[in-house]
């Protein structure tokens, strides 16, 4: 269901290109709060439905965990890096 500008719920449909592509409407856009160039998140979910949200009403701090994590390298400890702070150590 798409909210209108009026406030009220509208269901839409949309068309399936030969390549298996959808266009969003601009309301649909607008209800996300989505502009160009943005990302979506999209979930596949039972009984052939999806859920579709703006990407970034879905980042979390969690998603970070191992980002700085490099193959071969092993982890330093909050202490270590105290040590190397207080030392002025360039590791």
């Amino acid at each position: 269901m798409v909210t209108h500008p009026d406030g009220v719920s509208m269901a839409l449909e949309l068309t399936v290109t030969a390549k298996g592509q959808v266009t969003l409407r601009r309301a649909v856009l607008d209800h996300l709060g989505v502009t160009p160039g943005a990302k979506v998140s999209v979930s596949l979910l039972e009984n052939g439905r999806i859920e579709l949200v703006a990407a970034a009403a879905r980042d979390d701090i969690k998603d970070l965990r191992g980002a700085m994590r490099r193959p071969g390298q092993r982890p330093v400890s909050l202490d270590e890096m105290q040590q190397a702070i207080e030392a002025g150590d360039s590791r």
